[in-house]
């Protein structure tokens, strides 16, 4: 049997570069690349490996000889276990730095095409307790400390309501305090938590699947409603309501309180029925007067300030003078084409979650907005030909497509009817700089904007506009 290799300890190693998915980079003596998961660029360490590939290596900092200028000290007691936040130990300063660094590299490196000089990336405001939506896992089971590990000592409560750790899809880490979502999110998950261990309600088991608190979901709007909704493994009447109950004496701000019954294999909520309990369905968000209605499964940028922004550099870079057909594309719950439709003549909108088009017609309807038409489908099968001519060939087309991008069909499309204008939108700027080189024969990118929605963490969007030719 051949003897396994081990994995090879390099010491005192410069941490030089920030990599993707919030890995940092190194060099090996050997010239390969080392990704450290918990370094910052200027830390000098001893890297421990993990993984070894053809072109480089996996390690983790084992020993720091030198801290880099650019730390600072983490906010959160569960940095660097829980694994949501892989930045906090990072100046906001040089993650806006990296940020854009990574949208200009991804640009230049895979889009090889002719830039004009990237904005300054828009950071935010808030840096803490920005997100407007949270989800949370209950265990029977809790991921156990090092030091609770050590102490040799017996753990009776092992209940956990928090985050799954990284790459461990059936341990949770307990959450005392997140840093994320305002107050009152986390008296809201102390309390059900306190509450549920006390009157013997059992949390989730995810192997043997058994249990009766299994998720717990938080949304909170710049309009200050709140909305709550536990999911629950098997239906106790008589707990649930008693749960339910102590929950809105608590918590008496809270705008919907929902419950879903949940047995099957997955915890996604979005085939099940959503049951309200107490006050209405929906929560609303505002901007710029519009009302936006969001239930238990609508889509909604989580950075609502953030979102503001967004949508006001996508609206500029569109450049509407009154009298253009627009067609936003992935449009979600109809957000970004309410936001656009004063400057519009008409606005057509294309989702394929038909729950989120319904969301959008009636967001529409609220707002008095009349010249928006939203269409449910496939994206590459909705926006065709056919399509196009009944609705009118569009003048600018605004698309924010999922991570993997666009789909190629719909870029060729587009490559069809040749908009004058583009504005692309886009969580990822990979795929974002795959589809600006397959449209840079006939588009000129005139305008990019990166705008961070996630401080304390690797994600950035970016905003592209696209003249053409």
């Amino acid at each position: 049997m051949a003897r396994k290799k081990k994995n090879k300890l390099f010491e005192a190693v410069e941490v030089l570069d920030a990599g993707a998915k919030g890995k940092s980079i190194a060099k090996a003596p050997d010239g390969k690349v080392i990704f450290i998961n918990n370094a910052v660029p200027g830390d000098v360490a001893d890297v421990q490996t993990i993984k070894k590939r053809k072109s480089y290596y996996q390690g983790t900092a084992v020993n720091f000889h030198e801290y880099s200028t650019k730390r600072v000290e983490p906010v959160c007691q569960h940095f660097g276990t829980c694994g949501g936040c892989k930045w906090q130990f990072m100046d906001y300063k040089f993650q806006l730095e990296y940020k854009q660094q990574e949208i200009e590299n991804n640009l230049r490196r895979i889009g090889k095409i002719e830039l004009p000089e990237i904005t300054p990336i828009l950071g935010s405001k808030e840096i803490y307790f920005y997100r407007n939506k949270m989800e949370f896992s209950f265990s029977d089971s809790r991921w156990l400390t090092m030091e609770e590990i050590k102490s040799g000592e017996e753990i009776e409560n092992k209940n956990a309501l928090g985050f799954h750790i990284p790459g461990m899809w059936d341990k949770i880490l307990d959450i005392k305090k997140c840093h994320l979502q305002e107050d009152p999110s986390n008296a809201i998950r102390n309390f059900i938590k306190i509450f549920a261990t006390e009157n013997d309600m059992p949390f989730f088991n995810a192997r043997e699947q058994s249990g009766f608190l299994r998720t717990l979901m938080i949304r909170t709007s710049s309009t200050g409603e709140i909305m709550v909704l536990l999911q629950l493994f098997e239906e106790n009447r008589e707990k649930r309501e008693l749960l339910l109950d102590n929950i809105i004496a608590e918590f008496p701000e809270i705008t919907s309180l929902q419950y879903v019954i949940n047995s099957k294999g997955n915890d996604t909520i979005y085939d099940q029925e959503v049951i309200c309990y107490h006050g209405r369905d929906h929560i609303f968000e505002e901007m710029e007067g519009l009302k936006f209605k969001i239930n238990a499964k609508s889509f909604y940028q989580t950075n609502s300030a953030q979102a503001y922004e967004l949508y006001k550099i996508t609206r500029d870079f569109a450049g509407l003078e009154g009298d253009e057909v627009v067609y936003d594309l992935y449009t979600g719950t109809g957000t970004i084409a309410q936001f656009v439709s004063a400057k519009a003549k008409k606005v057509i909108g294309v989702e394929a979650v038909p729950e989120a088009i319904e969301d959008a017609k009636e967001n529409a309807e609220r707002n008095h907005i009349e010249n928006t038409n939203f269409f449910a489908g496939d994206m590459r099968k909705v926006f065709t030909s056919d399509f196009i001519n009944k609705n009118g060939r569009p003048d600018v087309i605004i698309t924010d497509p999922p991570r993997d991008g666009m789909h190629k069909d719909v870029v060729a499309q587009i490559i069809a009817i040749l908009p004058k204008r583009i504005v692309y939108v886009s969580c990822n700027s990979a795929t974002q700089a795959r589809d600006l080189e397959i449209l840079d024969e006939h588009y000129k990118v005139t305008r990019v904007q990166p705008v961070d929605m996630f401080p304390q963490t690797f994600h950035v969007e970016n905003v592209v506009c696209l003249e053409k030719r």
